[in-house]
């Protein structure tokens, strides 16, 4: 029974390597390629709208601490009275009067709607409605904190079309003008990456050897995207 049993155990084990070996398709590859990208794309922005909304808060609940201060450092300087515990009160003006305005924040939440937009099109695959959107926003918005990100996206923007001259030139862009930005160590990753693309290795290995001098505190991940590339490029 346990011999007749073999050929369909055989034909059991050999069918999924027959499948397996059909899928090994350069377009069927590339296709899963695509696919994992545009989810790590997916992935990325919404940590990053997470953390740009905590960066918010925190801000926020800074500015409500200094207002709270000041007044207090108003009603001081005017004398205790108006203190609880402090005595009589004192009629006079009201001391919230003196406290400064607040900034406007419609041009910053304009900006970020901007950005935002931009990145909603390169996830949904408007690679040249996010290039035009990123370019909108850096333009208006060249110092914001979310310029090294926009810079970094519209290099992705070109490089998912394999426009890779483009993307270079975003990716060396956003390096050089945005290096101590929260994004400048993939920049920095994704210029290597795209030069090794454009069969310049030896300049990829040289951007490559920059990333642990330039970013000793970068993410165990970035660090191991760089060695991979390192020993895939052949570099020393």
């Amino acid at each position: 029974m346990k011999y007749r049993l073999l050929p369909l155990i055989v034909l059991a084990l050999v069918l999924p390597t027959a499948a397996g070996a059909q899928r090994v398709d350069p377009v069927y590859i590339e296709d899963r390629l695509n696919q994992l990208q545009q989810a790590i794309t997916n992935l990325t922005g919404q940590l990053e709208q997470l953390q740009h909304r905590n960066q918010q808060l925190q801000q926020q609940l800074e500015k409500m601490q200094a207002d709270y201060e000041y007044r207090l450092d108003q009603l001081d300087k005017g004398g205790g009275g108006g203190r609880p515990g402090g005595g009589a009160t004192r009629p006079g003006p009201s001391h919230s009067a003196a406290a400064p305005p607040p900034p406007a924040a419609a041009p910053a939440a304009s900006g970020e709607q901007a950005y935002h937009d931009a990145f909603k099109k390169l996830q949904d695959g408007d690679y040249a409605g996010a290039e035009r959107g990123f370019k909108t926003f850096l333009q208006s918005n060249p110092r914001s904190s979310l310029a090294g990100n926009a810079q970094y996206w519209l290099g992705e923007s070109y490089y998912a079309r394999r426009d890779y001259q483009s993307a270079m030139a975003a990716f060396a862009e956003g390096y050089k003008t945005y290096k101590t930005s929260a994004k400048g160590p993939d920049n920095l990753l994704k210029l290597g990456i795209t030069l090794a693309v454009l069969g310049r290795k030896a300049d990829a290995c040289a951007v490559f050897s920059k990333f642990s001098n330039d970013y000793p505190r970068a993410t165990d991940l970035q660090k191991r995207r760089i060695d991979q590339e390192r020993r895939k490029n052949g570099c020393g």
